[in-house]
């Protein structure tokens, strides 16, 4: 006589222990919630890293007009805060939080686009205009031109 298991319930394919559609997503108040947490650590985190950008600033209102290399610590600082804003967004993405990761996104272009700002003030700060002639108008430098 051979021995069969009582419990014959069928095989359905493709269901091995693997969490639903319920378990594999966050919900939208934990993502809210992460994402609120988040933003209230970055805040404080931004604020400081624009203070320390003027206060740097200051002492350069008396400057001459010659021109001066470019300051790349503001940038570098906007881009590692810009960097890390990115890399928590991916996180949270990664880890099913799609809210608190477009939350994040949405943070991480508002820092680059003020991270090219600062770029852009460096740059035209270091590469100023030619002054102007007697005849009011610029000096062509038509080898630089080509």
């Amino acid at each position: 006589m051979r021995f069969e298991s009582s419990s014959r319930t069928p095989h359905v394919p493709g269901n091995d222990c693997r969490p639903g559609p319920s378990d594999s997503r966050g919900d939208g108040f934990a993502g809210g919630c992460i994402s609120l947490i988040v933003l209230l650590i970055e805040i404080p985190v931004a604020f400081l890293l624009g203070l320390t950008s003027v206060i740097r600033g200051w002492g350069r209102a008396d400057e001459q007009t010659a021109a001066v290399p470019m300051d790349w610590v503001p940038i570098l600082w906007l881009g590692g805060f810009t960097l890390g804003v990115l890399v928590i967004a991916v996180i949270f993405l990664y880890s099913a939080h799609p809210f608190a990761g477009a939350g994040q996104l949405l943070v991480a272009a508002i820092a680059l686009l003020f991270t090219i700002a600062a770029w852009h003030d460096q740059y035209e700060r270091a590469h100023p205009p030619p002054p102007p002639t007697r005849s009011g108008m610029q000096p062509s430098n038509h080898m630089a031109d080509r």
